[in-house]
């Protein structure tokens, strides 16, 4: 599949994928209130309204998922929406950004033992289970948490949708803003590290106060922590694996793995109106995943492209033609990675 990644330069995805990743947190805006909409189609055709939510979102999604495949393009080269000289535009711009594998490969076994072998592909799965397990929580507790600070009453579902939409609208512009300035100075780590004490504050508000406008202010904390941080890994994530397959089956495992911890976003929100081990847990997560492991990640990279420019991983190429260089991938002495 054709990602954002093979078809721009590595500084020019964090935008795109946060323009992407935004409409998660405009989603969560509103599927609530459509939710509730559809619920009151309880009893037609003898269905109970859950019944009737998972039936049209289910067809929704069937029918995107169809479009998307006619849409959805392989490699540069096989994109027909491009004339013949823009698709060797792309290649070209793609290459001259030290990514060599812009054009067509065809899958073999070895891109799944590199990924597997890879220390940044576990790197970037602790990495994404930071946001991940948070957003689930978020997501699915977050009215649950609104109705508890005695705003409304917990009965009166639209209004709590309608006090849920402000964070998410927040969190939505500031993806976007994140995206771009991460672009514009070519950098992801210090992002996500300035991120996850936000995130931290947010949720440690909602443990220490019952006073409804900090807890609401928490919110606001934790939706702007959340959100950006999704498309900031991703594409750091992206921006460090070379090679079409082997950063998809990396990007598959990183993801994977991330909505893998949705399961424990469903076992600790209890004890209300505190629910002090749900926002606990999702304080660890953003602690140790993302602040502390975004760190490790920096300070890793930023060694390996010390020995990169020093000449010290030279000998990698050393007798080997020009293709067998650029089946490297992101093991080329020339391919420094995105800190």
């Amino acid at each position: 599949m054709l990602t954002p990644n093979d078809r721009y330069k590595r500084s020019e995805f964090g935008v795109r994928a946060a323009i992407f990743f935004s409409a998660a947190a405009i989603s969560g805006s509103f599927g609530g209130l459509l939710a509730a909409a559809i619920q009151n189609m309880d009893g037609q055709r003898n269905l109970p309204g859950w019944a009737w939510i998972f039936i049209i979102e289910g067809i929704l999604t069937i029918l995107v998922g169809f479009i998307s495949y006619l849409m959805v393009h392989d490699f540069p080269d096989e994109a027909k929406f491009l004339s013949a000289d823009d698709r060797a535009r792309v290649i070209l711009r793609l290459k001259r950004d030290k990514q060599h594998s812009a054009e067509h490969e065809e899958f073999k076994m070895a891109y799944l033992w590199a990924a597997l072998k890879d220390w940044k592909t576990y790197m970037g799965m602790f990495l994404y289970m930071g946001p991940l397990m948070p957003l689930y929580s978020f997501s699915l507790f977050l009215p649950t948490i609104i109705s508890n600070m005695g705003f409304t009453t917990a009965d009166s579902i639209v209004k709590n949708q309608l006090l849920s939409v402000p964070p998410y609208v927040a969190a939505a512009i500031l993806t976007i803003v994140m995206g771009l300035w991460s672009d514009k100075v070519g950098r992801r780590g210090i992002f996500c590290i300035c991120l996850a004490p936000v995130g931290v504050v947010g949720f440690t508000m909602l443990i220490a106060s019952q006073k409804p406008g900090v807890q609401y202010a928490g919110t606001f904390l934790g939706a702007l922590a959340i959100y950006p941080l999704i498309p900031l890994i991703i594409v750091w994530i992206a921006n460090n694996t070379e090679g079409v397959y082997k950063r998809g089956i990396v990007l598959g495992f990183v993801i994977g793995w991330g909505n893998l911890n949705g399961v424990v976003s469903s076992n600790i929100w209890f004890q209300p109106p505190h629910f002090y081990a749900g926002h606990g847990t999702v304080i660890g997560y953003m602690f140790f995943c993302i602040f502390l492991g975004s760190l490790a990640y920096v300070w890793l990279l930023k060694r390996e492209n010390k020995k990169r420019v020093s000449g010290q991983r030279d000998y990698l190429v050393e007798g080997k033609t020009e293709a067998e260089i650029d089946a490297l991938g992101d093991k080329r002495p020339d391919f420094l990675y995105t800190l």
